[in-house]
């Protein structure tokens, strides 16, 4: 086939084949790593189950989240003594635990996805300035890292969402607001050690704009750190939004909440089990799984723990 083509262009072709067959082979590799680490597939397994949950709400919802009825507040489940339509019982409004439990779903994956990518585009940029250009660049980027670094990571979201007020907005952007710095540290270090490297020293000799060394060179080797923090992350991200929402500062009502069903069930706590339970479990699950993933991922990116 390649003989048809001039020189030029076969070669050409023939990378190309090359580069994606090297590609598929990649993929193929972390696919069976996938399949053979039983952890990690369990925890993948969880998250596909959270996001479906949190899609099809709607639909998987038996009644209406917001529906009181105070005539049957705090029912129990259905297999103790309770109604068959209140699968997982009710609130102290009369609300249906299950419906709400499901609704809550989609607060803690936006919240943590988002977040997660905001911080992580954020802070990958201000890692790449300050670790490329150092010198006062790098000095005033990192002191500010310090100055943020240095307030209390509460008292910065009671002052925001005092100023600003609660709301779904406010919770991801505070919490943005000080997770970046741990991309930002990190990718300065790896684009300290890249930038002295050969690829980027000839890139520079053939007069490649810092764009393009930045964005062509630095930036797809300093991607897999950032996965794997975001990854890591991504589950403290669900746990900070549940303790904001837990002390009042999340999401305000009556928007279900993990972290709000269970500040609302605190003080049920010795007569109505489920409405912290549930919440609590959903938590624990969601962010398990989260970790599970992030530990694969790190052995699979991270060059230093590399087995495929």
């Amino acid at each position: 086939m390649t003989a048809e083509t001039p020189d030029g262009e076969s070669r050409k072709y023939t990378d190309e084949y090359d580069e994606e067959y090297r590609y598929g082979r990649r993929w193929q590799k972390i696919w069976a790593s996938l399949l053979k680490d039983k952890s990690a597939l369990f925890g993948v397994v969880i998250l596909l189950v959270v996001v479906v949950v949190a899609v099809l709400a709607p639909v998987l919802s038996p009644v209406s989240p917001y529906e009181q009825l105070l005539s049957r507040n705090l029912k129990p489940p259905m297999w103790s003594d309770g109604e068959r339509i209140y699968i997982l019982g009710t609130d102290h409004l009369g609300r249906d635990f299950l419906s709400r439990l499901i609704y809550g779903t989609r607060v803690s994956l936006i919240v943590g996805f988002f977040a997660v990518f905001i911080t992580g585009t954020f802070g990958l940029f201000v890692g790449l300035m300050a670790g490329y250009f150092g010198g006062k660049v790098d000095f005033f980027l990192m002191r500010f890292v310090d100055l943020v670094l240095s307030f209390p990571f509460i008292l910065l979201a009671l002052a925001t969402i005092a100023i600003v007020g609660p709301s779904l907005t406010v919770i991801i952007l505070v919490m943005s607001m000080r997770i970046w710095v741990i991309y930002a540290r990190v990718v300065r270090g790896e684009v300290l050690t890249l930038r002295e490297q050969e690829f980027v020293q000839a890139a520079r000799s053939i007069g490649g704009s810092h764009i393009r060394i930045i964005f062509r060179h630095l930036l797809p080797n300093v991607l897999a750190p950032v996965i794997i923090i975001a990854s890591l992350y991504l589950g403290r991200m669900i746990i900070i939004e549940a303790g904001l929402s837990f002390l009042g500062l999340g999401v305000p009502p009556p928007t279900p909440t993990w972290g709000g069903l269970l500040s609302d069930g605190k003080v049920h706590l010795y007569t109505a089990w489920w409405v912290v339970t549930f919440p609590g479990l959903a938590i624990t699950i969601t962010v398990l799984g989260a970790n599970l993933v992030g530990d694969w991922l790190r052995n699979v990116l991270d060059p230093r723990l590399r087995s495929l």
